[in-house]
């Protein structure tokens, strides 16, 4: 692997959240640090009628400005992070770029352009089901001219989107880059749907399914985010910084990760080398964790293989709920970058027995830098390495 040459640090300078807590970055932190689940209990939710525990984005949440409710989750998440960026001491340079992770897209538009036979709501319509075009609404609003992108690496998008940024720093194309994550895709069907492949529960409360690297677990509780940061070489009072990070993909099958794991411990092995540190230096895995019996086998051996076993473990999906495609790894990276910034890591309790390194419930940060992983159906994988601001 070529290794990257890092002149400065990327520093994530700004964060905005929408999720199943509500919208702000605040609203995230303070649900998770409560110990309770976002996860609310939706009535006849399933096509079957059966109800359904998710922690869903609901309309109430977002300003009701005629728009689907991915387009304004997005564009809540953006605005935040870069008021936050600029209030923390970021001007925005001449070459802003944005990235969005993402790994379905606008469904409620494409439910809604099908309920209505194929026709728009006007001959213009159906450009809005374009991923591309609510980027494009962001960056004539804010007046950027960076590049711009989508990418579809499912639960490892976030990894890939960071991953992106920096390479357009690093090259000149962006003097700035937004990097967000937005997947709302608890739809009936397509819960039903994760449902029947045995890996999401909806029939319980999300504490009693979803046990990551503990005794009972059943799978993943389903939620909904758009979470977004700031990504700049430029900014006074960073949350965290971005070390280096890696890619690589199982090649293996549609669904199950490869059991002998070879490649998500070399994605993991490379993300160290990367960032120029070494396993000892890892402090904490924040896992991908959705309590899966596949991805808890995979990253328990990681842990043990790469890590030497050494760093403290967590996840947040049983509170915050897996949040799919680039949700889900945007979210569970802003928790790290915001427990550098405020001395916790928002860790979930404990409930049953499980890995001797599994955080129980909020904990002081100490020393050590933070590996994060994210293992995407299909075989994507991505480990990124987070540091604390410099002082």
């Amino acid at each position: 692997m070529k290794m990257h040459t890092q002149t400065t640090p990327v520093n994530i300078a700004g964060i905005g959240a929408v999720t199943g807590y509500g919208v702000g970055r605040e609203k995230l932190w303070d649900g998770l640090m409560s110990g309770k689940p976002a996860a609310q209990l939706h009535l006849n939710y399933l096509p079957d009628g059966s109800d359904a525990w998710v922690a869903r984005i609901s309309e109430d949440m977002l300003d009701d400005d005629g728009r689907s409710r991915h387009a304004r989750a997005l564009q809540a998440a953006v605005n935040e992070a870069v008021t936050d960026a600029k209030t923390r001491g970021w001007t925005p340079g001449p070459t802003v770029g944005l990235v969005n992770a993402t790994a379905a897209g606008d469904l409620d538009m494409w439910r809604d352009l099908h309920s209505r036979g194929g026709r728009g709501r006007d001959r213009r319509g159906f450009i809005q089901l374009l991923p591309s075009t609510p980027l494009s609404e962001l960056m004539r609003a804010n007046g950027w001219h960076g590049p711009v992108n989508s990418i579809s690496a499912v639960c490892a998008g976030a990894g890939n989107a960071l991953l992106q940024a920096r390479s357009w720093l690093d090259d000149g194309h962006a003097t700035d880059v937004v990097v967000v994550g937005t997947d709302l895709i608890a739809t009936p069907e397509i819960l039903a749907e994760f449902v029947h492949l045995g890996v999401a529960v909806a029939d319980v409360d999300p504490l009693d399914a979803c046990r990551p690297f503990q005794e009972g677990s059943r799978g993943f509780g389903f939620g909904e985010a758009s979470v977004a940061m700031v990504l700049t070489r430029r900014g006074a009072q960073p949350y965290a910084q971005l070390l280096g990070g890696a890619l690589s993909h199982d090649g293996y099958h549609a669904t199950n990760i490869d059991p002998s794991a070879e490649q998500v411990m070399r994605c993991a092995a490379d993300a160290l080398r990367d960032a120029g540190v070494q396993p000892a230096d890892i402090g904490y895995l924040n896992a991908h964790g959705p309590g899966t019996a596949q991805c808890d086998a995979v990253e328990a051996h990681m842990h043990a293989e790469v890590l030497e076993g050494a760093p403290a473990i967590f996840s947040v999906k049983p509170l915050a709920g897996h949040c799919q495609g680039g949700g889900s790894g945007t979210l569970e990276l802003s928790v790290s970058a915001l427990a550098y910034d405020r001395g916790t890591i928002a860790a979930p309790h404990r409930v049953a027995d499980g890995h001797p390194r599994l955080l129980d419930g909020p904990t002081p940060v100490t020393d050590g830098l933070t590996l994060k992983s994210s293992l995407g159906i299909g075989g994507h994988n991505s480990c990124v390495v987070l540091a604390p601001a410099a002082q």
